[in-house]
This record gives C-alpha cells, structure tokens and sequence, in this order.
C-alpha cells in the first residue's frame, strides 16, 4: 500500500540515472528496478567473478556478495535482494544482511507497509518460512504457496507435514499436506491443499483442499466445509463480515458458494479470480459464460461484451462504482471498464490504475517495442524505452511517471490536464 502524500509532486522532469555508464562500469547489469516514490533506480550488477552488489543511482552498496538475485523495493522503498555468501543465504535490507543464514531462500514477501519482510527458507533439505530473519520453530519436508498476512505479523504455507516415501500412492491418498500457520500446521490433512489465504484482519486462513481423489472443498482454520465439490479456486474473505466466497465446480459449471452454500444463481463455464469493492457492497469475478467467450460478471450479472482469448488484471475503483480489466482477444490486448472498450489495443498492457478520486483510470501500454500511458482512452504521446505504472497523487491531479529512454532514468510528474487537453 503506497503512502504517497509526503512524495515529491512539483510538476517537472528530472534526470535521475544515467543507465549508460553503468555499462562502462560493471562487467554486466541485469534489469533494473525503480522505487515506487520514483526517486531511485537499482540493478543487481557484477563488479568481478563472484562479486556482486546492488547499484543505486549510481552507487552500490558497501557490502558484496558471491550471489544476488530477486532484487526488490519494498512498499516503502527500501531495496531488498536475496544474497549469498559463503555458500548461505540470507535477505540483505539496503545492504545489510539479516544475522541468520539458510542453505536457501526464495520468494520474498512484503506487509502492506512495507515494515516486514518474509522469505521461505530451506535448511537441512527441511523448510519453513523466516520472517524479519527468524524462522519458524517447526520445519517441514516441503513447503509451497508461501503467503504473507496484511499486517505483516503472521505467515502461512501448504506443508507436507507427514513422512512420504516414493512410490507410496495408497500414503498419499490418505493425506499428506496441510497448511501451517506461524509454522504451527493445522489438526487435519488432504491429498492436496493450494493457496492458503488470510482474512483482512489477519486472524483467520482459507484454504482450497482436494479431500480425495475426486472431491473438492474449503477448509478454513482446519475445518473444511461440509458440502463438497467437483473441483474449487481460491478463496476469498468478505472485508465485511469474513465470510469465505469461493469458485466452485457443480454439475459441470461454475458458481460462487460462501461459507459453503451457493451464493450466486448463475452457472459458468468459468469462473474464477473473484474480488469485493472497496465498499464491500459489490463481488465480480472473471466468468465464461460460454467456451472461449470471456468477461466481467458483477453482483452475478456479466458484461455483454465478451473476448476470446481472455481477461485479466481486474481491478475495482476506489469509490467502488467502476470496474476494469485488460481482456485479450484475437491477439491483441484491450482495456475495458464497466464493459465498454478503449478504442486502442496494444501489444501488452499492465493492471489499470485509478486516481484516488475514482475520476480518472491510467494503464501502462506497450505497442511496437514501445511504452507509454494510456489515460482515460487518451494516449500520452510521450513514447519510452521502459515505463513503470503510472501513480496518482493523493488528490487524483497529477500523474508521475518512472521511465527510461535512451539509458536515462527519469522522474516525471505531469497534471492530468496536459495529458486529456492534447
């Protein structure tokens, strides 16, 4: 969540980085990464065989590392990097490394803020999850669908949490895996557990099970729903109240049931990737009403419009009235809000972004090797060589731009005005 109030927004253009001399300084440069205030640009780059270090601005950090990969900035912009040394590995925070090291690290995760930051960690071929460098007290044989609570304080995985040897399938039948909170797994096991996920409040994790071979269900804090079904998607938590929605398959079509009965009438080829508005008043999903035809459904009603090969990245408005997503169709990407389409389409387009004020919608395009922006259908005739989404300042009047043309990094911030006036 980008607290962007105290960002510099004075509407000009300044050159950060040249990326140019980079080149000239380090053997090699892997891709960079920009903060989310756009004030610096970071790369891993390599000094000399086996050295390592994070360049930013121009400078690197004073500690080196024999290997650094998944190079981050954390929501609050401080640069993140999973480092190695001496054969172990650790996260390093602006350069520092944490105290505690691991045979191996992965997939960072970060709170809301920023403040926490979690890896899954395997030590001893046993695994588990770190957070702020402490690990959990249990260790499992494998760990999967590693996930951070909002307020950064707990953490929950799928664990294989009973010995498995190769080639016992009538074993695993039984049920193997669970999910496991703050390293503590739950009472009950299954043949399969996948996405584990938190309530808005961090007390409660959702999970989609398989209890056999052919039956589906959800199971929240170990206890899973009574009904079962031909298979299920991931589930999500009512910001209102905390009651579970999740995709369900029944007789061959999709639907949504919460806390176990049916919540929506409609019936699917596909449903999934469902979301509440910000208000909690409204739940769209991404639906099929018939193969290969693609949409928006909201409050069970789908958009009349539908596309062929997909839709994606759906997102709500701040003052919950709106609803956009990039759907694809015959190869090209589009975006569409409310089931009406921008009249562009381009070879790649992000997530769309909303100003505060719900007023206005920005996406980042990319058509022809190029980048740009495209606000409210009008497109930015500044075309780049990268781009970084677009972010709105806290009254919905001024957009910054991250970007990169001819290996110069630039910070821009420009009114909406001198976009929509052109």
């Amino acid at each position: 969540m980008l607290n962007s109030e105290n960002w510099d927004w004075n509407v000009d253009e300044r050159l950060i980085a040249n990326l140019n001399s980079w080149k000239d300084k380090f053997k090699w440069v892997e891709e960079p990464q920009v903060s989310p205030d756009g004030e610096k640009i970071a790369a891993v780059v390599n000094i000399n065989q086996g050295e390592f270090s994070v360049c930013i601005n121009g400078q690197t950090w004073d500690n080196n590392f024999e290997k650094i990969w998944f190079f981050k900035f954390a929501p609050d912009g401080r640069a993140t990097a999973l480092v190695a040394d001496t054969g172990e590995w650790t996260v390093a925070v602006d350069g520092i490394a944490w105290d505690n090291k691991f045979s191996y690290v992965w997939n960072t995760m970060f709170s809301q803020n920023g403040k926490n930051i979690a890896v899954a960690v395997q030590q001893d071929m046993e695994y588990c999850i770190a957070l702020n460098g402490a690990p959990w007290e249990n260790s499992f044989e494998n760990i999967s669908d590693t996930v951070l609570s909002p307020d950064g304080e707990k953490t929950a995985a799928v664990v294989q949490s009973v010995a498995l040897k190769e080639g016992a399938i009538f074993k695993f039948q039984e049920g193997v895996f669970t999910a496991a909170v703050n390293g503590k797994p739950w009472g009950n096991h299954f043949v399969n557990v996948w996405n584990p996920v938190f309530s808005p409040n961090s007390e409660k994790v959702a999970a989609e099970v398989r209890l056999n071979l052919y039956d589906y269900t959800i199971v929240v804090d170990g206890i899973p729903w009574e009904q079962t079904y031909d298979c299920v998607w991931e589930p999500i938590f009512n910001p209102a109240n905390y009651a579970v929605i999740a995709p369900v398959k029944v007789g061959g079509k999709w639907t949504l049931a919460e806390d176990g009965k049916i919540f929506w009438d409609a019936r699917f080829v596909q449903l999934w990737h469902q979301m509440f508005s910000p208000d909690s008043r409204k739940l769209a999903a991404i639906v099929a009403p018939k193969f290969g035809k693609w949409t928006i459904a909201v409050n069970c009603r789908p958009w009349a419009v539908t596309f062929g090969d997909y839709v994606t990245d759906a997102v709500f408005s701040p003052d919950s009235s709106r609803v956009a997503a990039i759907a694809g169709d015959k190869g090209k990407m589009l975006i569409t809000v409310d089931g009406e389409v921008w009249s562009n389409s381009f070879d790649m387009a992000w997530k769309p972004v909303f100003s505060p004020d719900s007023k206005n919608m920005a996406v980042r395009v990319e058509k022809n090797g190029k980048y740009t922006i495209v606000l409210n259908n009008r497109l930015w005739e500044h075309q780049c060589d990268a781009l970084w989404n677009p972010v709105f300042s806290t009254n919905g009047e001024k957009i910054l731009f991250r970007y990169i043309e001819e290996g110069k990094y630039f910070r821009k911030v420009i009114s909406i005005g001198e976009i929509l006036q052109k």
